[in-house]
């Protein structure tokens, strides 16, 4: 009896721990920096209470660390879907109507708000859309709010998409519809602006536009990018693009990128920090806490700052990578509101 006892008390012990050994989380904080200066750490961080209800729910979701990545096809498709979905999710809150066309060859989307005043009807918004340049994830979600918040229409580049098609492709397209554009409206009533990979591609635009000796935008927007092609800041090696949640794949320097291909990743338009930036139009940067590009983005403003340029700077706490396209957050609304604001003010100039 006692053999036959111990072994059931040591196969119950066993299966206890391979059931909760998913769920066991640290309960302290720990930080252990070695002989290369690579810090070793340990954090319990709670969701902050200086953010809305709606985003503390946001970011109590759970997430896997063992979820595979998706694939090149299945990542357009879901952000393809993901538009769709938000085009008519939006309308209520963001009353806009939508269609597609070409300018240059280029397709766009078109984004119009329900009623545009007299006064706004010779200006335009350009967005080049994020998805890490190779999926559309922001044509729809980056460009309803400021539409209709702006009262302006918004064209936004459908790119050619890399790994097919790497840098310059998608500055290319962008700056053939500009061009295009010149030819209607003044460039002091344009716009341009996208967030993550089309915040990157905005500043290499505007880096192109200025070698080309064409006139520069009203604005520019940089929503959560980066401007260096070469080395990765602090954030990228703490958050994911979801924040804290997911697993967390730590960027090497100088690793090959589908979108660099084969380009020196120094060359000034693909890495603006390294371009001549002075003279550059005003600039909105926006970002957050908990965002894997907030390094980047910090450090590219610091150098239009550097540059004399005007810029506005605007950091949100606790919040993940581009969390202004998750629109019912109250947040959202508030960091488009703001750009949207920006972009109003210098286009009345």
């Amino acid at each position: 009896m006692c053999r036959f006892g111990c072994v059931i008390f040591v196969t119950f012990v066993l299966i206890v721990q391979a059931v909760c050994a998913d769920k066991f989380v640290p309960q302290s904080n720990s930080s252990y920096i070695d002989e290369q200066g690579t810090a070793h750490i340990t954090r319990v961080v709670p969701i902050p209470k200086t953010i809305s209800r709606a985003a503390q729910q946001s970011l109590a979701r759970q997430g896997s660390d063992s979820d595979p990545e998706p694939s090149i096809a299945e990542d357009r498709k879901h952000g393809d879907d993901e538009q769709e979905r938000l085009a008519k999710a939006m309308q209520t809150t963001y009353p806009t109507t939508l269609s597609r066309d070409k300018i240059a060859g280029i397709p766009v989307r078109i984004i119009t708000p329900v009623n545009i005043p007299p006064e706004n009807r010779n200006r335009v918004l350009i967005n080049v859309h994020g998805g890490g340049f190779q999926a559309d994830w922001g044509s729809i979600s980056e460009t309803i709010p400021i539409a209709s918040l702006t009262k302006t229409k918004v064209i936004a580049v459908l790119y050619r998409l890399s790994p097919e098609n790497p840098f310059p492709a998608a500055v290319d397209d962008t700056v053939a519809v500009y061009k295009e554009l010149l030819k209607t409206y003044k460039p002091e009533k344009l716009v341009l602006y996208g967030t993550s990979a089309g915040a990157m591609l905005t500043a290499e635009v505007a880096v192109r536009l200025k070698q080309l000796g064409l006139p520069l935008p009203a604005a520019l927007g940089i929503l959560s990018g980066d401007g260096r092609a070469d080395v990765f800041g602090d954030s990228a090696r703490i958050f994911t693009l979801d924040g804290l949640r997911g697993p967390l794949e730590i960027p090497k320097d100088g690793q090959p990128d589908p979108y660099t291909g084969k380009t020196d990743p120094r060359d000034p338009v693909l890495s603006p920090q390294y371009a001549d930036l002075k003279g550059m139009p005003p600039t909105f940067f926006l970002t957050s806490e908990r965002d894997a590009l907030l390094s980047g983005t910090v450090n590219l403003h610091r150098t239009f700052v550097q540059a004399g340029v005007e810029t506005q700077l605007i950091v949100f706490d606790g919040l993940p990578h581009a969390f202004w396209t998750d629109f019912p957050l109250p947040e959202a609304d508030e960091a488009n509101q703001l750009t949207a604001d920006f972009f109003g003010k210098h286009l009345q100039k």
